[in-house]
């Protein structure tokens, strides 16, 4: 989305939060921003501010400096740091999550730096797009994924091979006991069965009403039409 309107929300919260803690947060923006096609992922400012808000102590004496700013194309977020206390330890989900969005979509890379008494983060400001091929690593990352979830399939199938064939030896015996004149098992076993037998065709991708070869044709065919868009 546009910077200045990341910015414009930015500033509202900070206001916000000025009213909480009057005199002991200082907030300090751009006064001028040079380009106005500046861009940036939607509400990665406001999370890095919350971050800032709830990792640091705050107080009349000890009050929390936040700073933005712009520096070649660069957006720079930066607070005196005095970790809380009392909280607990952070997992960097937030951060974390911020600069795999990043990855997504350029490849100029989301900059931390943390010093004893400074915190800074610096998210790039992206500008245009522009249109490469990545095939090469699509497709090693599919066939990963696709390997992977092919092996848990195949995990799910025989396990409920074992399942079926355990169940279904229990109720054999269990009807042999009780009546043999009724066969009753045989209902389970063969609704079960039918379960199996298309359980297997998921597992294995042996599907009798699709040619050999099709899903791996039909994904060759999307991936060579995919054109992934940048920003830089």
């Amino acid at each position: 989305i546009p910077f200045e309107e990341e910015l414009n929300f930015a500033k509202a919260y900070m206001e916000l939060l000025k009213m909480r803690f009057e005199g002991a947060l200082i907030f300090e923006t751009p006064k001028n921003i040079s380009n106005s096609n500046y861009k940036i992922v939607p509400l990665s400012l406001q999370l890095l501010l919350e971050n800032a808000v709830k990792h640091n102590a705050i107080s009349a004496e000890q009050p929390l400096k936040i700073t933005i700013s712009i520096h070649d194309d660069e957006l720079q977020i930066t607070n005196n740091f005095n970790k809380k206390k009392t909280l607990n330890k952070g997992t960097g989900v937030g951060l974390l999550n911020i600069i795999e969005r990043y990855e997504l979509i350029t490849d100029r890379k989301v900059i931390v730096e943390k010093t004893k008494g400074i915190f800074k983060v610096i998210l790039p400001l992206l500008t245009q797009k522009t249109k490469i091929m990545k095939t090469s690593n699509q497709n090693e990352e599919l066939r990963y994924i696709r390997a992977k979830e092919k092996v848990e399939k195949m995990k799910g199938f025989y396990g409920n091979i074992i399942s079926y064939v355990f169940v279904n030896t229990f109720l054999v015996v269990l009807n042999y006991n009780t009546g043999w004149e009724h066969k009753w098992f045989i209902y389970p076993m063969i609704g079960w069965g039918i379960g199996v037998v298309f359980h297997y065709f998921e597992a294995f991708g042996h599907y009798p009403f699709l040619s050999k070869g099709w899903e791996e044709r039909k994904i060759n065919e999307i991936m060579n039409n995919d054109k992934k868009e940048m920003w830089e």
